[in-house]
C-alpha cells in the first residue's frame, strides 16, 4: 500500500534582480541529484501564503521585502529532501531587489547540509543549463508575472 501524501500548502519567490537575473539556490541532497530550486517553502501553522513568502524571503536571503501579490499557483507532487511525499500547492511571488548577494545566514540546519550554492540566472543561462530547475516552467513563469506574456 502507497502511504498518503501530506498537503503542502508552500510560498515561493521569484526574486529578480536589477539585470532581471533570477535567484536559485542549489539543492544537493544525498538521495537524488542535484537540482535548484526558487526560495521559499512550507507555509506556517496560522500563517498566509504572503506571509510565509516574507518569512522564508527574509530566511532565505536575508532580503526582507514585501512579497506583494501572488502572480502564479502550481499543484506538483514530489518527496522532500526529508523523504515525506506530498501535495504540494504552491504559491509564487515576485519580488525584485537591488542586491547583488544575499544573507543565507537564516538557513536551518537541513538547508545549510542542502542548499550548498545559489546564483543569479539570466532566462539563457536557464535555458542552456545542465542540471534539473524547479520549476520546470519558470521562464514562463517570470515572463507572465512581469506581463511579457
Amino acid at each position: 500500500m502507497t502511504a498518503p501524501r501530506a498537503a503542502r500548502p508552500a510560498a515561493r519567490i521569484l526574486l529578480l534582480d536589477a539585470g532581471d537575473r533570477v535567484l536559485l539556490f542549489r539543492f544537493d541532497p544525498a538521495d537524488r541529484p542535484p537540482f535548484w530550486c526558487t526560495p521559499g517553502g512550507a507555509v506556517d501553522p496560522g500563517e498566509s501564503y504572503a506571509q510565509a513568502a516574507r518569512r522564508e524571503l527574509r530566511e532565505e536571503t536575508g532580503i526582507d521585502a514585501e512579497p506583494g501579490a501572488e502572480v502564479a499557483q502550481r499543484f506538483v507532487q514530489f518527496t522532500t529532501i526529508e523523504g515525506v511525499p506530498v501535495d504540494a500547492d504552491e504559491r509564487y511571488f515576485l519580488v525584485r531587489t537591488d542586491a547583488g548577494a544575499i544573507d543565507t545566514g537564516g538557513h536551518t540546519a537541513l538547508e545549510q547540509r542542502v542548499m550548498r550554492s545559489w546564483r543569479w540566472f539570466t532566462r539563457a543561462e536557464i535555458a542552456a543549463h545542465d542540471e534539473p530547475i524547479f520549476p520546470e516552467d519558470l521562464i514562463e513563469m517570470i515572463d507572465v508575472a512581469q506581463g511579457s506574456v
